[in-house]
């Protein structure tokens, strides 16, 4: 085994154990809250039934601090419908539920007000925003809505983006002759192939998830690589990654590596059919989009 794909197979179980790896920060590097405010947050109680709901998916918020746990209870429950549209949220009453500080809730809301979420406006208060005003595109919320009531629009809506953004993308890496990152998506599958092997979904899930995000990067398209996150996104959201890690197969390896092959080549016709191909390996992508007709 290489030692890429060790670093990689050690990197993925520390992930997945809680503890942060080598170089990973927190999420939103707010300064750290004081000792009394250090405990887990409390979920919203009381005979408010919208405001009772806890947290779907405690395991998300490890390693976030205070700030970026209370935005992710926050987000979930808009997201959701528990905090419907022009709900107000009022930081005294958020930080009186969660036993946090003003400044723990007013920079969370800020959070939330950058993705679209809420809006804060003078002598209105802060207020639920519609769907029609939030960034979709945002990483945090593509998960938010994977795990909650709209988890089957999500994964469709996602899948459509999918084929439109990566088939492209394959046609035009294989014009630009990026060695550095030809040889790295080889890395890729030669790790992922190997964790396989060994039955290790983790390894194989990011080692596939850095695939398709340097294949991006390779298209050297600017606003292409912007949207690099939602594939990422994409592939960690509902249970697994959508080319099928979770499931892996002799075919879905097979597709990658020609993806691989037609780069090196300069094929850009061919890296754009294996990469529809690999899509369509995926029920969930292959009843939104007709799978290549041959010729």
């Amino acid at each position: 085994m290489s030692t890429l794909a060790h670093t990689m197979m050690t990197a993925a179980r520390s992930a997945d154990s809680g503890l942060a790896g080598p170089g990973e920060l927190d999420r939103y590097p707010y300064a750290e809250a004081p000792a009394g405010e250090r405990a887990a947050l409390r979920s919203w109680e009381g005979s408010d039934v919208d405001l009772g709901r806890v947290s779907r998916r405690g395991s998300a918020s490890r390693g976030r601090g205070l700030h970026g746990q209370l935005v992710q209870q926050l987000g979930q429950m808009i997201v959701s419908g528990d905090l419907g549209a022009d709900r107000p949220l009022v930081p005294e009453e958020i930080g009186q539920r969660f036993e946090v500080s003003r400044t723990v809730v007013r920079e969370s809301l800020r959070v939330l007000e950058a993705k679209g979420l809420v809006s804060a406006r003078p002598n209105v208060g802060t207020r639920v925003r519609p769907v029609s005003d939030w960034n979709l595109l945002d990483p945090d919320i593509i998960e938010w809505r994977a795990f909650g009531p709209q988890r089957e629009d999500q994964r469709r809506e996602l899948g459509e983006l999918r084929w439109t953004i990566e088939p492209l993308a394959a046609r035009l890496a294989a014009g630009h002759g990026r060695e550095d990152i030809q040889q790295r998506l080889g890395d890729m599958v030669e790790i992922m192939g190997h964790a396989v092997g060994q039955g290790d979904t983790i390894t194989c899930s990011r080692a596939d998830a850095e695939f398709h995000s340097l294949l991006i990067q390779a298209a050297g398209n600017r606003m292409l690589e912007h949207l690099s996150g939602i594939v990422s996104a994409a592939l960690q959201v509902s249970g697994g990654p959508v080319t099928g890690c979770d499931r892996p197969s002799e075919a879905s390896l097979g597709h990658h590596a020609r993806i691989v092959d037609a780069l090196a080549s300069g094929d850009a016709a061919g890296a754009e059919a294996a990469m529809r191909q690999l899509l369509v390996v995926h029920p969930e992508v292959e009843h939104v989009v007709p799978a290549p007709r041959e010729h």
